[in-house]
């Protein structure tokens, strides 16, 4: 009898066609890579920390300008940079679910259209509370940081994830590094008297040129994004089972408490809380004057200092994550870094002594490569990420568990500035500890994180390497299994979720 031909891969999959040809249309999204749109998604996603970032140089010299003592300047720096936060924060959860409803791509223009113009008008503010209002809307139009998330992600495929993330935190990289660079051109007609000395406009508006110059790119994204990305919702609806009842969801209590959910999530706050009380600090530090226990460093420097970082960071991230990982796993990676943290915080004082004490050369000499060297502790971000996707207690509540995370590290990014710029700013009116105190403060945070990091669960150290079944030991294996009984063996291992989670979720300074 002739072998009867494979139906067309397009035609309805049913108990009678052939294995082969299911095999087949299964097999065929796992090709499917939209480079083009994830790439575009990914260059329009970098306008938020340029945002963020930009006005970090010269936020401090801004706050000054309006009649403030420099004592007290970390206070009004730190309300202003933790009302972006907290008013993203608010609304994000709106923002999701109206591109749920609406769709991703209305709710990527109108955010992006709102950022630009929210970014530009900062510059023209000549009050603190202009300063705050401006900064609020930037908040409120930050919405991109959910909409264009899901669009890479709906843009990829189980097998490309990892890529399609990778390329995500790569962008927000680009921004953080940008960003500083950009704000390094305010003052522009004090800076580069040749080129804006007899412009009349840049001298009454000298922050004015760093803005507008992240407004131009803000336009330009949004007119990139209007005319090429395209919509992805229910582009990849589940093909369920017929007559296949589905599970009903954890709530989150139930989540919370998994084996290890709440230790992870508070592991993750902790690193957060410090990584952004230092990136609060650092411009504050390098701003402050030498005698008040600052490096009095000017707004190009500071900006150039900022890149710098961002750029090691990078660098880290992108080289020296993945061979460390694959040799040390999950945890040794945080024990590394978390273990670092106090020795890379206490560089920045005795630095400060050097410069106070006229020692410049070594100063100079020291501060490259602490500089660099530092940063590598910013590899705990990616390290606490793997933790969070391979503690999910299955893999229908993977995003759920991400989400509570991303809540929680806005709400740690929206008050930690405040607070820990008016710390340092206390420290150093009062001349505690030489001016010093905000230091000490972070050294006494990370030691804690180092003692807290003690209990840190086998389950999850997570080396990476492969067993013969081809489960990953450690975290990844759990992940691994939780999500070939949860999706009965489609193919979707959670262990290459362990690297697009990871990737997807790098926003430690984004």
């Amino acid at each position: 009898m002739p072998r009867p031909k494979s139906p067309p891969l397009t035609a309805d999959i049913d108990e009678e066609t052939p294995l082969l040809a299911r095999d087949a249309e299964e097999q065929e999204p796992e090709g499917e890579f939209r480079l083009g749109q994830i790439v575009i998604l990914c260059a329009c996603r970098v306008l938020d920390p340029i945002s963020f970032f930009c006005i970090i140089p010269f936020v401090n010299f801004m706050v000054e300008d309006t009649g403030v003592r420099e004592e007290n300047v970390g206070f009004y720096t730190g309300l202003i940079e933790s009302l972006f936060s907290l008013t993203q924060m608010a609304m994000m959860i709106s923002w999701g679910r109206a591109a749920d409803r609406f769709g991703r791509r209305p709710i990527t223009l109108v955010c992006l259209a709102g950022l630009t113009v929210s970014s530009a008008a900062f510059g023209f503010t000549r009050t603190i509370w202009q300063m705050a209002l401006t900064r609020c809307v930037a908040g409120l139009f930050a919405g991109t940081v959910v909409s264009i998330r899901a669009m890479v992600y709906e843009n990829a495929t189980p097998s490309t994830q990892a890529r399609a993330f990778s390329i995500f935190a790569f962008a927000g990289n680009i921004g953080i590094f940008a960003g500083p660079l950009i704000g390094g051109l305010a003052k522009p007609a004090e800076q580069y008297p040749g080129l804006f000395g007899q412009v009349p406009f840049f001298t009454d508006h000298p922050y004015a040129l760093p803005t507008l110059v992240v407004g131009g790119l803000g336009v330009i994204s949004t007119t990139v994004a209007f005319f090429s990305i395209e919509e992805t919702l229910g582009r990849n609806k589940p093909r369920g089972s017929e007559g296949e009842v589905p599970k009903p969801p954890m709530s989150t209590l139930e989540i919370l408490r998994a084996p290890n959910v709440l230790y992870v999530l508070v592991l993750f706050c902790w690193i957060a809380l410090l990584a952004f009380g230092f990136t609060a600090v650092a411009p504050l530090f390098l701003f402050t004057s030498p005698p008040l226990g600052g490096l009095g460093f000017p707004p190009r420097l500071i900006s150039a200092f900022l890149a710098g970082c961002g750029a090691s960071q990078a660098a880290w991230l992108l080289l020296g994550f993945p061979p460390l990982h694959a040799r040390l796993g999950t945890g040794g990676v945080l024990r590394a870094c978390i273990f670092a943290l106090p020795l890379f915080y206490a560089a920045h004082p005795l630095l400060a002594l050097l410069r106070r004490s006229g020692a410049e050369a070594a100063f100079w000499g020291l501060a490259g490569p602490a500089l660099v060297l530092g940063s590598g502790v910013a590899m705990q971000f990616t390290a606490v990420q793997l933790a969070i996707n391979d503690v999910a207690p299955s893999a229908e509540v993977l995003g759920t568990v991400n989400g509570l995370a991303l809540t929680a590290q806005s709400a740690t990014r929206a008050f930690s500035p405040a607070v820990f710029t008016s710390v340092y700013a206390w420290g150093v009116g009062r001349g505690v500890l030489g001016g010093y105190f905000g230091w000490v403060v972070l050294i006494v945070g990370a030691v804690g994180l180092g003692g807290y990091l003690m209990w840190f669960p086998k389950e999850l150290e997570g080396k990476g390497a492969k067993k013969s079944g081809g489960d990953e030991e450690g975290g990844g294996r759990n992940a691994g299994e939780n999500g070939r009984a949860e999706y009965g063996g489609n193919g979707r291992v959670e262990g290459e979720g362990n690297e697009r989670v990871g990737a997807e979720n790098e926003e430690a300074y984004s």
